[in-house]
């Protein structure tokens, strides 16, 4: 079931977070996620998120951060992956959104891939200041 992030969310998003960065981006150094842990905990709950709640039991297990038409995450719990829950978020958003664009690290090949799936294009390359990282921006438009 996906519904909005309510408050009571925070933690079990937080850690979400934290363990999907630091899977999917062992090329930036984990010092760089846990140091930057409190400003996402601080300025996650101003971003529209949508959580992915497993119903039995009743544990959040993915959820996806707007920023008006711009993704800034989906994430998903380890034991949670490759089970559709990633690509439910992702349709969530596309129902609510006519474009929405993203920028995604060039060695995340797996999430890299996925968005390819997902119909987005790459719009631009560039480099992440705060990593020194290659990474593609993405968009994707619905079609009429």
């Amino acid at each position: 079931m996906i519904r909005k992030f309510e408050t009571q969310d925070l933690d079990a998003v937080m850690q979400i977070w934290l363990h999907g960065n630091l899977d999917a981006h062992p090329f930036i150094p984990a010092s760089f996620w846990t140091d930057h842990f409190e400003m996402v905990r601080d300025m996650l709950p101003q971003a529209e998120l949508y959580v992915h709640e497993n119903e039995d039991p009743r544990q959040i297990d993915g959820f996806i951060g707007l920023t008006e038409n711009h993704i800034e995450g989906i994430f998903v719990a380890k034991a949670a992956r490759s089970k559709g829950i990633g690509k439910a978020l992702l349709e969530y958003a596309k129902s609510r959104k006519p474009r929405l664009t993203l920028s995604v690290y060039q060695k995340n090949e797996r999430a890299l891939a996925f968005y390819r799936r997902e119909q987005f294009t790459v719009q631009s390359e560039g480099i992440d200041e705060d990593t020194n990282e290659a990474e593609i921006q993405m968009l994707w438009t619905r079609q009429a």
